[in-house]
């Protein structure tokens, strides 16, 4: 019982330690990459493995995850970089400060981010450029309305309650579901061909 209890000591200040690591403003940026490429993955995942049990594909595609996790990539990078933005030109946690980082987030940001995926995903379509245009034209509202449901209750908790440091990490979590509805969006035309 002493050893049982002397590991999982030693595991749980390895994990503290490795955790305030990865939040160091040093490696932030790598932190919120590695968490958004994760999230992106399993997001898609789950699509896929749902497909698969609704027999709506046959095969698990193991590319179009990986084309997911590089949109997740990209959305890392900007997020990261939005978060810190925003708290430089908007200082403060009083509602009206939360409420004005919230408009500028779901009328700035979100777009960006929704075209930013459909970009990062277009690249490795056969036709990127017409593909880009395609998908804009026809997914970008349906998407764009999901955020307006989603995130302004989500970022008014991330915007009040959590330091800029761990806001990705938050945001990953709610996006999680996000990205399972972004994986069946981006796909659907692909299965009704």
């Amino acid at each position: 019982m002493k050893l049982v209890r002397q590991l999982l000591s030693k595991a749980y200040k390895t994990y503290k330690t490795t955790v305030n690591v990865a939040f160091q403003r040093k490696y932030l940026l790598y932190t919120n990459v590695f968490l958004s490429v994760g999230i992106s993955s399993l997001g898609d995942t789950i699509q896929q493995s749902y497909e698969l049990s609704i027999k709506d594909s046959n095969t698990f595609d193991y590319e179009r995850t990986a084309h997911m996790a590089f949109s997740g990539f990209t959305a890392g990078i900007i997020c990261h970089n939005w978060y810190n933005f925003l708290d430089k030109i908007i200082v403060g946690k009083t509602i009206d400060m939360v409420l004005k980082k919230l408009i500028l987030d779901q009328c700035i940001c979100s777009p960006i981010i929704i075209l930013s995926f459909f970009a990062t995903v277009a690249i490795f379509e056969e036709k990127p450029l017409e593909s880009f245009d395609e998908e804009v034209r026809d997914k970008f509202w349906t998407l764009y309305k999901a955020e307006w449901v989603v995130w302004p209750p989500a970022q008014i908790i991330n915007f009040y309650f959590l330091p800029t440091k761990y806001r990705v990490l938050y945001d990953n979590t709610i996006s999680l579901g996000y990205d399972i509805y972004t994986s069946q969006v981006k796909h659907r035309k692909q299965k009704k061909e």
